[in-house]
Protein backbone atom coordinates (compact mmCIF):
# COMPACT_ATOMS: atom_id res chain seq x y z
CA UNK A 1 0.00 0.00 0.00
CA UNK A 2 2.19 2.82 -0.81
CA UNK A 3 0.96 6.22 -1.90
CA UNK A 4 2.09 8.51 -4.72
CA UNK A 5 5.01 9.45 -2.59
CA UNK A 6 8.70 9.59 -2.57
CA UNK A 7 8.12 13.03 -2.37
CA UNK A 8 4.65 11.81 -2.35
CA UNK A 9 4.91 8.41 -0.48
CA UNK A 10 5.05 5.61 -3.25
CA UNK A 11 2.02 3.41 -4.05
CA UNK A 12 1.84 -0.38 -4.15
CA UNK A 13 -1.20 -1.60 -6.06
CA UNK A 14 -0.60 -5.31 -5.60
CA UNK A 15 -3.36 -7.88 -5.67
CA UNK A 16 -2.02 -9.13 -2.35
CA UNK A 17 -4.24 -9.95 0.62
CA UNK A 18 -5.61 -6.84 2.32
CA UNK A 19 -6.45 -6.77 6.00
CA UNK A 20 -8.42 -4.24 7.96
CA UNK A 21 -9.48 -3.74 11.52
CA UNK A 22 -13.05 -4.41 12.70
CA UNK A 23 -15.09 -1.59 11.26
CA UNK A 24 -16.46 1.14 13.48
CA UNK A 25 -16.79 4.87 13.09
CA UNK A 26 -14.53 7.22 14.98
CA UNK A 27 -16.36 9.04 17.76
CA UNK A 28 -18.13 12.17 16.69
CA UNK A 29 -16.54 13.81 19.73
CA UNK A 30 -13.04 13.31 18.34
CA UNK A 31 -11.12 16.57 18.64
CA UNK A 32 -9.13 16.14 15.46
CA UNK A 33 -8.99 19.23 13.29
CA UNK A 34 -8.31 17.75 9.86
CA UNK A 35 -10.46 15.53 7.70
CA UNK A 36 -9.68 12.50 5.55
CA UNK A 37 -9.65 12.29 1.74
CA UNK A 38 -9.59 8.88 0.09
CA UNK A 39 -8.64 8.31 -3.55
CA UNK A 40 -8.98 5.01 -5.39
CA UNK A 41 -8.92 4.19 -9.09
CA UNK A 42 -7.81 1.63 -11.65
CA UNK A 43 -4.23 2.08 -12.83
CA UNK A 44 -4.16 4.64 -15.66
CA UNK A 45 -7.36 6.45 -14.67
CA UNK A 46 -5.47 9.65 -13.78
CA UNK A 47 -5.73 9.57 -9.99
CA UNK A 48 -2.06 10.34 -9.32
CA UNK A 49 -2.10 13.27 -11.73
CA UNK A 50 -5.17 14.77 -10.05
CA UNK A 51 -3.85 14.33 -6.50
CA UNK A 52 -0.43 15.75 -7.37
CA UNK A 53 -2.12 18.77 -8.97
CA UNK A 54 -4.23 19.37 -5.86
CA UNK A 55 -1.21 19.24 -3.57
CA UNK A 56 0.98 21.45 -5.75
CA UNK A 57 -1.58 24.04 -6.84
CA UNK A 58 -3.81 24.29 -3.76
CA UNK A 59 -1.73 24.54 -0.57
CA UNK A 60 -4.70 26.27 1.07
CA UNK A 61 -6.37 22.84 1.30
CA UNK A 62 -3.65 21.73 3.78
CA UNK A 63 -3.36 18.30 2.19
CA UNK A 64 -0.78 15.77 3.39
CA UNK A 65 -0.32 12.12 2.58
CA UNK A 66 -0.83 9.65 5.39
CA UNK A 67 2.58 8.44 6.58
CA UNK A 68 2.53 4.68 6.31
CA UNK A 69 4.48 2.00 8.15
CA UNK A 70 6.65 -0.48 6.32
CA UNK A 71 9.04 -3.29 7.16
CA UNK A 72 11.29 -2.63 4.18
CA UNK A 73 14.62 -0.88 4.72
CA UNK A 74 14.89 2.89 4.08
CA UNK A 75 16.01 3.83 0.56
CA UNK A 76 18.39 6.65 -0.25
CA UNK A 77 17.65 9.70 1.89
CA UNK A 78 14.35 8.41 3.32
CA UNK A 79 13.89 9.31 6.97
CA UNK A 80 11.87 7.57 9.65
CA UNK A 81 8.62 9.44 10.24
CA UNK A 82 8.92 11.45 7.01
CA UNK A 83 8.46 9.16 4.00
CA UNK A 84 7.58 6.14 6.15
CA UNK A 85 7.61 4.84 9.68
CA UNK A 86 10.10 1.98 9.50
CA UNK A 87 9.40 -1.08 11.66
CA UNK A 88 10.92 -4.55 11.91
CA UNK A 89 8.63 -7.46 10.92
CA UNK A 90 8.41 -8.37 14.62
CA UNK A 91 7.38 -4.83 15.59
CA UNK A 92 4.82 -4.73 12.79
CA UNK A 93 3.28 -8.06 13.83
CA UNK A 94 3.10 -6.89 17.44
CA UNK A 95 1.17 -3.81 16.35
CA UNK A 96 -1.18 -6.02 14.35
CA UNK A 97 -1.86 -8.02 17.52
CA UNK A 98 -2.55 -4.77 19.35
CA UNK A 99 -5.11 -3.74 16.70
CA UNK A 100 -3.11 -0.57 16.02
CA UNK A 101 -3.61 -0.52 12.24
CA UNK A 102 -6.40 1.11 10.31
CA UNK A 103 -5.46 -1.22 7.46
CA UNK A 104 -2.41 -3.20 6.40
CA UNK A 105 -1.21 -5.67 3.81
CA UNK A 106 1.56 -8.21 3.49
CA UNK A 107 2.94 -7.83 -0.03
CA UNK A 108 5.04 -10.94 0.40
CA UNK A 109 6.48 -12.76 3.41
CA UNK A 110 7.44 -10.26 6.12
CA UNK A 111 7.13 -7.28 3.73
CA UNK A 112 4.31 -5.27 5.27
CA UNK A 113 2.76 -1.88 4.61
CA UNK A 114 0.09 -0.36 6.83
CA UNK A 115 -1.55 2.75 8.24
CA UNK A 116 -1.52 3.32 11.99
CA UNK A 117 -4.67 4.79 13.48
CA UNK A 118 -2.58 6.93 15.85
CA UNK A 119 -0.54 8.37 12.96
CA UNK A 120 -3.67 9.47 11.10
CA UNK A 121 -5.02 11.09 14.28
CA UNK A 122 -1.67 12.78 14.92
CA UNK A 123 -1.60 14.32 11.44
CA UNK A 124 -5.27 15.26 11.64
CA UNK A 125 -4.84 16.89 15.06
CA UNK A 126 -2.01 18.96 13.58
CA UNK A 127 -4.53 20.47 11.15
CA UNK A 128 -3.64 18.39 8.13
CA UNK A 129 -6.31 17.01 5.82
CA UNK A 130 -4.94 13.53 5.37
CA UNK A 131 -4.87 11.98 1.88
CA UNK A 132 -5.06 8.23 1.32
CA UNK A 133 -4.04 6.81 -2.06
CA UNK A 134 -5.24 3.23 -1.73
CA UNK A 135 -6.81 0.33 -3.60
CA UNK A 136 -10.58 -0.03 -3.69
CA UNK A 137 -10.86 -2.38 -0.72
CA UNK A 138 -8.63 -0.16 1.38
CA UNK A 139 -10.65 2.87 0.34
CA UNK A 140 -13.93 1.26 1.36
CA UNK A 141 -12.50 0.09 4.69
CA UNK A 142 -11.10 3.52 5.58
CA UNK A 143 -14.37 5.23 4.66
CA UNK A 144 -16.32 2.75 6.76
CA UNK A 145 -14.04 3.33 9.74
CA UNK A 146 -14.09 7.15 9.66
CA UNK A 147 -17.62 7.70 8.40
CA UNK A 148 -18.50 11.37 7.85
CA UNK A 149 -14.98 12.54 8.69
CA UNK A 150 -13.84 11.06 5.37
CA UNK A 151 -14.68 11.84 1.76
CA UNK A 152 -13.97 9.07 -0.74
CA UNK A 153 -13.32 9.54 -4.47
CA UNK A 154 -13.32 6.92 -7.20
CA UNK A 155 -11.56 8.18 -10.33
CA UNK A 156 -13.03 6.32 -13.28
CA UNK A 157 -11.78 6.06 -16.88
CA UNK A 158 -14.37 6.78 -19.60
CA UNK A 159 -14.14 3.17 -20.79
CA UNK A 160 -11.88 0.13 -20.68
CA UNK A 161 -10.92 0.80 -24.29
CA UNK A 162 -9.72 4.28 -23.34
CA UNK A 163 -7.91 2.83 -20.34
CA UNK A 164 -6.15 0.34 -22.62
CA UNK A 165 -5.08 3.21 -24.90
CA UNK A 166 -3.66 5.15 -21.94
CA UNK A 167 -1.78 2.16 -20.56
CA UNK A 168 -0.25 1.42 -23.96
CA UNK A 169 0.65 5.09 -24.33
CA UNK A 170 2.62 5.10 -21.07
CA UNK A 171 5.02 2.56 -22.60
CA UNK A 172 5.95 1.22 -19.17
CA UNK A 173 4.24 -2.19 -19.21
CA UNK A 174 4.44 -5.33 -21.29
CA UNK A 175 1.37 -6.49 -23.23
CA UNK A 176 0.77 -9.14 -20.56
CA UNK A 177 1.01 -6.60 -17.75
CA UNK A 178 -1.48 -4.34 -19.54
CA UNK A 179 -3.97 -7.18 -19.85
CA UNK A 180 -3.53 -7.94 -16.15
CA UNK A 181 -4.16 -4.29 -15.28
CA UNK A 182 -7.29 -4.24 -17.44
CA UNK A 183 -8.60 -7.39 -15.79
CA UNK A 184 -7.98 -5.82 -12.38
CA UNK A 185 -9.66 -2.60 -13.56
CA UNK A 186 -12.83 -4.51 -14.52
CA UNK A 187 -12.99 -5.81 -10.96
CA UNK A 188 -12.21 -2.42 -9.41
CA UNK A 189 -14.97 -0.72 -11.40
CA UNK A 190 -17.53 -2.85 -9.55
CA UNK A 191 -16.66 -0.90 -6.38
CA UNK A 192 -17.38 2.56 -7.83
CA UNK A 193 -20.83 2.94 -6.28
CA UNK A 194 -19.37 2.37 -2.80
CA UNK A 195 -17.53 5.73 -2.97
CA UNK A 196 -18.94 9.13 -2.07
CA UNK A 197 -18.01 10.70 -5.39
CA UNK A 198 -17.29 9.11 -8.77
CA UNK A 199 -15.26 11.32 -11.12
CA UNK A 200 -15.23 10.19 -14.75
CA UNK A 201 -11.91 11.40 -16.11
CA UNK A 202 -12.71 11.97 -19.77
CA UNK A 203 -11.38 15.54 -19.57
CA UNK A 204 -8.47 15.99 -17.16
CA UNK A 205 -8.95 19.71 -16.48
CA UNK A 206 -12.65 19.21 -15.85
CA UNK A 207 -11.95 16.25 -13.55
CA UNK A 208 -9.39 18.26 -11.57
CA UNK A 209 -11.84 21.10 -11.06
CA UNK A 210 -14.67 18.79 -10.06
CA UNK A 211 -12.49 17.14 -7.41
CA UNK A 212 -11.29 20.53 -6.16
CA UNK A 213 -14.79 21.97 -5.84
CA UNK A 214 -16.03 18.85 -4.05
CA UNK A 215 -13.16 18.99 -1.55
CA UNK A 216 -13.68 22.71 -0.93
CA UNK A 217 -17.33 22.08 -0.08
CA UNK A 218 -16.44 19.13 2.17
CA UNK A 219 -13.76 20.94 4.13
Amino acid sequence: MESIKNKTNTQLNNMSKQHSTPQKEVSKDAKSTGKLLIFSAPSGAGKSTIVQWLMQEHPELRLAFSISCTTRAPRGTEQNGVEYIFLSPEQFKERIKNDDFLEYEEVYKDRFYGTLKEQVEHQSAAGQNVVFDVDVKGGCNIKRFYGERALSFFIQPPSLDELRRRLIGRQTDSAEAIENRLAKASYELTFADKFDKVIVNDDLDKAKQEVYETIKTFL
